[in-house]
């Protein structure tokens, strides 16, 4: 695939000031696109914002992205970050990547390029484990991460499973399994004076609490 001319045929294509062999794109205006090639030129490193648009901050994961590109993209991981990144203005501290079967990004236009492209994001550190399932790392990066938006908050890596006989609710899913901080906040507290009933959790590092 020749990924330069595929990268300048986008809408409102252009080179990203800045960096070498890296263009921007946006086919509406409330999305804006940036990629850069690898190191080798044979994939695509994507970053994508939507609402909200910072070219310097696209710039700067692009950058950091290219420079940690074996961390970001080797040892077959679904999605994965890599820590120490910063940027003016935002409180990111870390750029993570998602594997081309992880976003799908392009897959109805170009599935080739799909398979050729991982999409990078400021993220948090907290926010992800590298050991995420393929599901998981879908459901993170899909649904609860919300990637392209550029103001978000941290949502940090959480799994659980919890049971409450008194509020009759609980987990039904066998084992942990992902859930937002926010939900742990709320059932810690509605454990007091309960026999039986319990809270387990993960941290992304594999940490593992129970409380009854």
């Amino acid at each position: 695939m020749d990924l330069p001319t595929t990268l300048a045929g986008f809408p409102n294509a252009a080179p990203l000031d800045g960096l070498d062999r890296a263009w921007k794109w946006s086919p509406i205006p409330v999305l804006y696109f940036a990629g850069a090639l690898t190191a080798d030129g044979t994939r695509l490193l994507q970053t994508n914002q939507r609402g909200g648009h910072d070219e310097e901050l696209a710039r700067a994961v692009l950058a950091f992205a290219r420079e940690h590109e074996e961390e970001l993209t080797g040892g077959g991981r679904h999605i994965t970050a890599v820590p120490g990144f910063s940027a003016a203005g935002h409180a990111f501290d870390a750029v993570a990547a998602a594997a081309p079967g992880v976003h799908g990004h392009h897959k109805a236009q170009d599935p080739a390029l799909t398979a050729v492209t991982h999409v990078v994001f400021p993220a948090y550190a907290t926010e992800v484990s590298g050991r995420e399932s393929l599901a998981e790392a879908e459901a993170r990066y899909q649904r609860m991460l919300r990637p392209a938006e550029i103001g978000r908050e941290p949502v940090p890596f959480l799994k659980m499973s919890f049971d409450n006989p008194r509020t009759g609710v609980g987990s039904t899913n066998p084992g942990r399994a992902l859930a937002y901080p926010r939900v742990l906040r709320r059932e810690i507290p509605q454990l007091m004076g309960v026999p039986g009933g319990f809270v387990e959790f993960e941290n992304r590092v594999g940490e593992v609490r129970r409380m009854e």
